[in-house]
């Protein structure tokens, strides 16, 4: 019996079917789940509307993406839910890793101080798409969120797509200037046009089960290989929150996935894993490694983010992820758009980093999928011989592969990104790492950037004349300089760690999803106009 109590969430009749002209769109979204929830809210952010289309009606069923990474977390954090998510979950940043009933070694995910948001969380994704769903709430003006609402058809306009939407009370027609396909590893939009993904499906499977049950395991990721409790395979746990843990048990290739679904197969497995009987099940499911997506994540005025443009496997937490990622990427430059501020060929951008990323993403996943699962004698030879050295040796630590867990991807080199001047600091392509900020409540500097371009010198001057719409920031120990300082916001480094992050004496220019865009010694006008102009799609080469 599920611990979450799922509450339908109420189905209202389209104005399209109230007798209201069929419409026309800034964006419809396909999909309320975390990718699509997040790309509606981060829109409204923007100032631009768009209707979300879902065919259910409740929040996911059984807890699937339960990891979230430091940076997912920061972009959660912007869009009003990180908080919240950080409150609920269980934090964690020590990974242990075992072979068979010996401890190989642990790692430290965050092993420096000075960061708003914790290495790890672990929360089902039924929470996370509730909290989504009550902050879009709180954009009236700008989400219509549209439950029991089933994309049926797509036709591609020259500016847009036009779709048959099904419901309750029958079917009715939008079009829109932009689709966006947020609909998972099943996506309806992908089906429609006709796409397939690419890419490799490895042949072991793996069970998820969901336990609930008292007990004082650690909030740290074990994972073993060849345990005794699961010979000659291997196994995870994870603790959730409300006494919920997660066991992923390796099954092999040949495994009947509705046969190791049944709670008969399910509970004796279980049992020797935690070594008594007192639980309960709270979801299973079976699933196979994946690494394949989309050629390409735009399709004219049709746009795919999450698992409808690329999947890996559980392993690495690289899923939900990614996925939150993209929106990351996706929603301040199709904002720009819509506004006439950017040109389209900005929304090109989105798949040139985005594939990197879903590329980057599959690597490491193939990798871990290698070394947990061998398939030949040396493979194996290779892995038991790494996880021996590893317990006295930190060179063969590094060889060691449970998952490589989730990493923001570095865009350096890219379209977008200006050459940085200068050594130290921060390089152009990165995300912004976060550091205390002596600002009250809001005393950490990611609370302080993003959503918009900002220019953030460090113990340094801002040209008097800056291009408008940028917002002014000056990052400093003295509390002085608060005085002196010709800026929108002046954030004072009382510890000292942002301002050793960053580099005394550098200026940088960060887009709106807080990546550095350009990093200047000598921040003249016209550099910062070119590489303005540039991060917006102006100025490509």
């Amino acid at each position: 019996m599920p611990r979450y109590s799922y509450q339908p969430f109420p189905y209202k009749t389209p104005p399209e079917l109230r007798g209201a002209r069929p419409g026309r769109y800034p964006v419809v979204i396909v999909g309320a789940g975390p990718v699509g929830l997040a790309m509606a809210i981060d829109l409204a952010l923007h100032g631009i509307r768009s209707i979300v289309l879902d065919d259910n009606d409740v929040v996911s069923l059984g807890s699937r993406a339960i990891c979230w990474s430091k940076r997912t977390l920061e972009i959660f954090d912007r869009l009003g839910v990180g908080e919240r998510m950080v409150e609920k979950g269980v934090t964690w940043k020590v990974g242990r890793l075992f072979h068979r009933d010996r401890e190989v070694w642990n790692f430290d995910l965050l092993p420096e101080p000075g960061h708003k948001m914790p290495a790890f969380i672990n929360l089902q994704q039924y929470y996370v798409e509730q909290y989504l769903v009550e902050r879009a709430a709180d954009f009236p003006d700008f989400i219509d969120l549209r439950w029991k609402n089933r994309l049926a058809a797509l036709e591609k306009l020259a500016g847009g797509a036009r779709v048959t939407v099904e419901t309750p009370d029958g079917a009715y027609t939008l079009e829109t200037d932009w689709l966006i396909a947020c609909d998972g590893a099943r996506s309806s939009v992908r089906s429609l046009l006709g796409l397939d993904l690419n890419g490799q499906a490895f042949e072991e499977r793996f069970l998820i089960a969901d336990v609930e049950m008292k007990a004082d395991f650690p909030s740290e990721r074990w994972f073993w290989f060849e345990p005794p409790f699961h010979s000659g395979q291997s196994a995870l746990l994870h603790k959730q929150p409300d006494d919920i843990y997660r066991v992923d048990l390796q099954l092999g290739p040949d495994a009947d996935p509705e046969e190791e679904k049944k709670p008969e197969n399910v509970i004796p497995r279980i049992e020797k894993v935690l070594g008594h009987k007192d639980f309960t099940l709270d979801w299973v499911s079976v699933y196979t490694f994946q690494c394949r997506r989309l050629q390409d994540f735009v399709h004219c005025r049709v746009v795919f983010a999450g698992d409808s443009a690329h999947i890996v496997s559980p392993f690495g937490a690289r899923g939900g992820n990614g996925g939150i990622q993209d929106i990351d990427n996706l929603a301040w430059k199709l904002a720009l758009v819509l506004a006439d501020e950017a040109p389209e060929s900005l929304i090109a951008t989105y798949d040139e980093e985005r594939v990197f990323g879903a590329d980057e993403n599959s690597l490491n996943s193939a990798r871990a999928t290698s070394f947990m699962t061998p398939k030949s004698r040396m493979e194996r030879l290779f892995r038991d011989s790494v996880l021996h050295l590893a317990r006295e040796h930190d060179f063969a630590r590094r060889l060691v592969n449970s998952g490589r867990l989730s990493k923001p991807c570095s865009l350096a080199g890219f379209s977008l990104q200006s050459d940085a001047e200068g050594e130290g600091g921060v390089a152009p392509g990165a995300a912004m790492p976060d550091a205390p900020v002596g600002n009250g409540k809001s005393g950490w500097l990611l609370n302080h950037v993003g959503g918009r371009f900002a220019l953030m010198a460090v113990e340094a001057e801002l040209p008097e004349q800056t291009p408008e719409g940028v917002e002014r920031l000056v990052l400093t120990r003295d509390p002085g300089r608060r005085r002196r300082v010709n800026a929108d916001r002046i954030l004072l480094d009382t510890e000292g760690l942002a301002t050793a992050r960053y580099g005394v004496g550098m200026v940088y220019l960060v887009r709106p999803d807080q990546h550095i865009a350009a990093r200047f010694r000598d921040a003249a006008p016209a550099k910062i106009i070119a590489a303005l102009a540039r991060a917006r799609g102006r100025a490509l080469s």
